[in-house]
């Protein structure tokens, strides 16, 4: 029953990765002859003084974007749970941002942000008339505020699943021995959460790895570098300075971190995955 999605991921996973791979160690423009080049494509991308910036930025977004989605995906997803109507038509307001293509939410923040026609300037709000694209620590916040706004209804969905399949017999049987919504939150919700934030911080962290098209339309990287990620670094070196062999290395890079952090997240989640977080309740 595997076989058809291990062939999938084979023929457009496995092959383009190694592919990739020989890539690194040519010289290719991207539209000549590829030659070989032995290490001298490896040796640009480490030697690269913008590479260690390319990370930080890139392990900087990461981080704030996950301390802003995880704890309001749980809040989201733990109120969405609940048996009332309204809530199910809220679960569908609050998803319609995931539906909308990233490219579109891009240009839509950037025209509201603008200081001089956007938001700010057509309610005179001096607050919202700043240059928010235009200087460093402001365009970073922009860029984790709006990835946040785009993915945080597709983790609450996925803690609005996970909380409905709690037995209500666990909070049924604090509520008799006198404990209280908070109380209930941190003794049953949150534990029983443990391997669903495991799971949403994964594809939260990883999936942070391959943010390109919002920020390029935002912000291009800019204002300097301060928002270049190394998945806009990986572009601009292929597409814009043609140089395919060191793009190449960068793509090898995002893979090995992202791997690393997978298999980081899941020794810190500790246990079997595939068994249920109800064992031992």
């Amino acid at each position: 029953m595997a076989a058809p999605a291990l062939l999938f991921f084979t023929a457009f996973g496995v092959i383009p990765l190694f592919g990739v791979l020989a890539l690194s160690f040519t010289s290719w423009d991207g539209i000549g002859a590829i030659r070989f080049a032995g290490f001298d494509s490896w040796t640009a991308v480490l030697t690269n003084p913008g590479l260690p910036h390319a990370l930080w930025v890139t392990f900087l977004v990461m981080a704030l974007s996950w301390l802003v989605q995880t704890p309001l995906s749980i809040l989201l997803g733990v109120f969405l749970a609940g048996a009332e109507r309204y809530r199910a038509v809220l679960s569908v307001l609050y998803f319609l941002p995931l539906l909308l293509s990233s490219a579109a939410i891009a240009i839509t923040y950037k025209a509201l942000l603008d200081p001089n026609f956007g938001l700010g300037a057509g309610l005179g709000l001096p607050f919202l008339s700043q240059d928010w694209l235009g200087r460093p620590n402001l365009a970073l916040g922009v860029v984790v505020f709006v990835v946040s706004w785009q993915f945080i209804p597709f983790h609450s969905l996925i803690y609005q699943g996970a909380v409905r399949q709690i037995p209500t017999s666990m909070y049924e049987a604090a509520q008799i021995d006198g404990a209280g919504r908070m109380r209930q939150f941190f003794s049953i919700t949150l534990p029983q959460l443990k391997n669903t934030i495991v799971t949403s911080s994964t594809l939260m962290v990883v999936g942070s790895l391959t943010f390109f098209d919002l920020i390029y339309i935002l912000t291009a990287g800019g204002p300097g570098d301060a928002t270049r990620v190394l998945a806009l670094d990986m572009y601009i070196t292929g597409f814009q300075a043609n140089l395919m062999g060191p793009a190449s290395g960068i793509a090898l890079i995002l893979v090995l971190v992202g791997l690393s952090i997978a298999l980081l997240l899941r020794r810190i989640g500790g246990g079997d995955d595939t068994a249920s977080q109800l064992e031992g309740a």
